[in-house]
């Protein structure tokens, strides 16, 4: 079998997670999972995923922290870090959740997920008692959105964080 038959079977399976019960759903992602090497960032990172969309995150937290250990592809790189990122903040560690974001930003800061990255860094920064940093990150995001006013939000943006 091929990465490629492989990915469609993933894919496929996703399709079908949210008519099945958490155990067939479980079941299910993790008989894929099984058919690659335990070296498989990919399959590390399906294994996270179906734990974190259970909300068993206790279970996906090393799984998705094996998978950026071994290297993902472009496409799933920084899903794992925001889906990493929000199950870090779901179990209360709001400050490496903050720093897992803010790292990855200063880095992508152009990505195509950089707007969700930024949504749940305000989420992280919210959690974290921070409430003024998490409006500015908020607004920032938001305001190349505006038709109008989006470089005078931008700046009183900056100017709250």
């Amino acid at each position: 079998m091929t990465t490629a038959d492989w990915e469609e079977r993933v894919s496929a399976a996703w399709a079908r997670v949210s008519a099945l019960s958490d155990d067939e759903a479980l079941k299910l992602v993790d008989a894929l999972v099984a058919e690659r090497s335990e070296t498989d960032a990919a399959a590390a990172f399906e294994a996270a995923s179906v734990r974190d969309y259970l909300g068993l995150e206790s279970e996906a937290e090393p799984h998705y922290r094996r998978a950026l250990e071994l290297g993902l592809d472009p496409a799933r790189h920084p899903r794992a870090v925001i889906q990493l990122a929000e199950t870090l903040r779901t179990l209360g560690e709001f400050e490496q959740s903050i720093h897992l974001l803010t790292g990855w930003l200063a880095d992508h800061d152009d990505h195509p997920l950089a707007g969700s990255a930024r949504a749940f860094l305000a989420l992280a920064l919210t959690s974290a008692g921070r409430p003024v940093e998490a409006v500015a990150v908020t607004l920032e995001a938001l305001a190349p959105l505006l038709p109008q006013y989006g470089s005078s939000v931008a700046a009183h943006a900056r100017g709250l964080g």
